[in-house]
């Protein structure tokens, strides 16, 4: 479903840190932080990882899986557009 990897990637591409992915998908920092420091396949609660899948998606990232149709191999991330409102006061 996703990687650590692509996680870490998505929220560099879309500028935030893991409080505010915690934020979007409405699980907790501690599981954010769990799921990053995985290896390989993040593995948990389906609903807590299609929650977090469904948070980037919205924020414009699209995960590309192992067969996917990309122009590189292997699995990544690719910004559409970003839908991430920045926080207040940060800019």
């Amino acid at each position: 479903m996703i990687t650590a990897g692509q996680m870490r990637a998505a929220r560099a591409l879309l500028g935030i840190d893991q409080s505010r992915l915690a934020e979007l998908s409405g699980v907790s920092l501690a599981t954010i932080q769990r799921m990053e420091a995985s290896e390989g396949n993040v593995r948990g609660v389906v609903d807590t990882l299609t929650k977090v899948v469904e948070a980037l998606a919205v924020a414009g990232i699209e995960l590309i899986g192992e067969q996917q149709r990309s122009e590189g191999s292997g699995r990544g991330v690719r910004l559409r557009v970003s839908a991430v409102p920045p926080r207040p006061g940060t800019g």
